[in-house]
């Protein structure tokens, strides 16, 4: 049997797993990369703001304020449990120190879950004690008396190597990997469950002990027995004999929608009410097992294949839901090829999850966006990694090539463009950040210089106090963007057609000053770089106009059937 420090030694590993992701899902130079000391550090220091700032909030003790932060996590994935776990581990230790009125930096450097090497800067999110660090981290010590009952390992504690959880990991591990489904009988990518690369990705599956029946297929023999594309219209007209899918979709040119992307396009997200003390309560983690298990991404919500009516409560819909509402025959054939890490460099590693058999299926809009990665990572020299023209080139080529023998003939490739980032130092570096709000004692530009330290953040190069840095990293993504516009000028392909789309987030946040908002209302709280639900749909939106007035052709007719869709087959059986 595996002794039971093993297992408390995973503990913490689990309690800030979505800490150490919001860290590094935008820029692991591999998708899925395993968590460094840097992101160890950065969620014991959020995690340990937190405890102290419940116990302001309720005017309670430390030892109140971890029980209340344990109660309030769901029982689901064991995480009520790993927490009174780490409570009973680490608890004592940070009872004395908080109480020592230490705060969270001072607290992390001293269980040794964030650590100074030699000729390394000092990394800290809050403003250093009066005193000078290296006295304060000895009163530290010396409240602590000894080291924890379990430090944490540097390298990092491996939950796949408990032997009764090996199978499991593995089969967790390739779904994650290679972005397909975890349950999925009949393997064809189509799964009948929401999370791990389920239907919150790509349309449900509506017979998973059949592989020749899946979203976006041509229907088998108009679907007179069966629904083969699982968008719910099948069956025949008892007035007149006709098969109900040749009756309402024969010539109505069906398509899916396929996105290429990265974090950004798989709709990344920590909200607010997990870090924010004065916020938090039993309802604030409802949905903790559901992002977990979908990599903290939210597809279901995202500007390409959403399918959920948006939290944000604006009228804009998905790319998915105008298709569908254009033609009720591409119902459920949407596929967020996603992935949080991705780039032009790395995509070629899961591209082949893309489901689209070029004889059988119809054909789909396929949106290539990455849009941050190739210019962005967390190095402390942050330009030599950047992807150059040449390199962006030859990778954007090798994908199309890929997308030429996959798609079906009439298919659409639309090659979006990459941002100007600088608006997020421009609109967030002197405001403060969910941690700090409290207190006022930590702005967005004192969790970028952390991040940074740390060298885990999203986007140094942009979220940098560094003028000449985030000009420089403009200028590369305007230079890429560019490589973008001369390809889908001057290439050809046989499957698709190929179009160029600019992402102008500045129109955006024109159109939402209009409205009355604020550009800072356009980006994520808690990791200050992703765009947000309401700015993902907005640039839905806006990509949509653009095709729809430029390049019509590429998203088909508009169904006359679709009352009547509607009114035989209600809602096509959901997503």
């Amino acid at each position: 049997m595996k002794s039971p420090r093993k297992v408390l030694l995973v503990a913490p590993l689990l309690l800030l797993l979505p800490f150490h992701t919001s860290a590094s899902a935008a820029h692991d130079d591999q998708p899925g990369a395993r968590p460094s000391n840097g992101h160890t550090c950065v969620g014991c220091v959020l995690v340990v703001s937190v405890i102290k700032q419940l116990a302001q909030v309720h005017n309670s003790t430390v030892q109140a304020s971890m029980e209340r932060l344990c109660s309030y996590l769901p029982e689901k994935l064991f995480l009520k449990a790993t927490c009174y776990l780490v409570v009973r581990t680490f608890g004592p230790d940070i009872i004395k120190l908080l109480s020592a009125d230490m705060n969270a930096d001072v607290v992390c450097h001293t269980l040794e879950f964030c650590h100074q090497g030699p000729g390394q800067a000092l990394c800290h999110l809050y403003p250093l004690p009066k005193e000078a660090w290296q006295v304060t981290l000895k009163k530290a010590r010396q409240i602590v008396k000894k080291p924890p009952t379990l430090k944490h390992p540097r390298g990092g504690a491996d939950i796949c190597a408990l032997p009764f959880l090996a199978k499991i990991c593995q089969k967790i591990k390739r779904t994650i990997t290679n972005s397909v489904p975890f349950r999925d009988v009949d393997s064809d990518n189509y799964s009948i469950s929401p999370t791990l690369r389920g239907y919150h990705w790509r349309g449900r599956d509506c017979n998973d002990s059949d592989g020749m029946a899946y979203p976006g297929r041509r229907p088998d023999r108009w679907d007179e027995h069966r629904d083969s594309n699982c968008n719910g219209i099948w069956g025949v007209d008892p007035k007149d004999g006709i098969p109900y899918e040749k009756k309402f979709c024969e010539g109505s040119e069906p398509r899916g929608i396929v996105l290429l992307g990265d974090s950004a396009g798989a709709h990344f997200h920590i909200p607010p009410e997990w870090i924010t003390a004065s916020q938090m309560s039993l309802k604030s983690f409802f949905n903790l097992p559901t992002a977990l298990t979908d990599e903290l991404d939210w597809p279901q919500l995202s500007g390409a294949t959403g399918f959920l009516n948006a939290n944000s409560g604006i009228k804009e819909n998905s790319i998915y839901l105008h298709l569908r509402k254009r033609n009720r025959c591409n119902h459920r054939d949407y596929q967020n090829i996603s992935k949080n890490g991705a780039s032009s460099q790395n995509l070629e590693t899961f591209i082949e999850s893309l489901s689209r058999n070029p004889l059988l299926d119809h054909p789909a809009v396929v949106i290539y966006a990455m849009i941050g990665n190739d210019v962005c990572n967390g190095g402390s020299d942050p330009v030599p990694k950047m992807t150059t023209p040449e390199q962006f080139y030859s990778k954007v080529m090798e994908t199309l090539k890929y997308l030429n023998a996959r798609l079906p003939k009439g298919s659409h490739v639309i090659l979006y463009g990459l941002p100007d980032g600088t608006f997020l130092w421009d609109h967030l570096h002197s405001r403060y950040h969910p941690l700090g709000q409290l207190n006022g004692d930590v702005t967005y530009g004192q969790l970028y210089a952390f991040l940074s330290c740390l060298q885990v953040s999203p986007c140094h190069s942009w979220m940098t106090a560094n003028e000449t840095l985030r000009t420089l990293t403009s200028q590369r993504a305007a230079q890429l963007s560019n490589t973008l516009k001369k390809i889908a000028t001057s290439q050809k392909f046989t499957s698709f057609r190929l179009y160029y789309v600019d992402f102008d987030f500045q129109e955006i946040i024109k159109k939402w000053q209009k409205r009355g908002g604020q550009p800072w209302q356009l980006l994520e709280p808690v990791d200050g770089f992703h765009p947000n639900e309401v700015a993902s749909l907005l640039l839905a939106e806006d990509l949509w106009d653009k095709v729809r007035l430029q390049w019509p052709q590429a998203l088909g007719k508009e169904n006359p059937f679709n009352a009547q869709i509607e009114q035989v087959f209600g809602d096509q059986g959901g997503h």
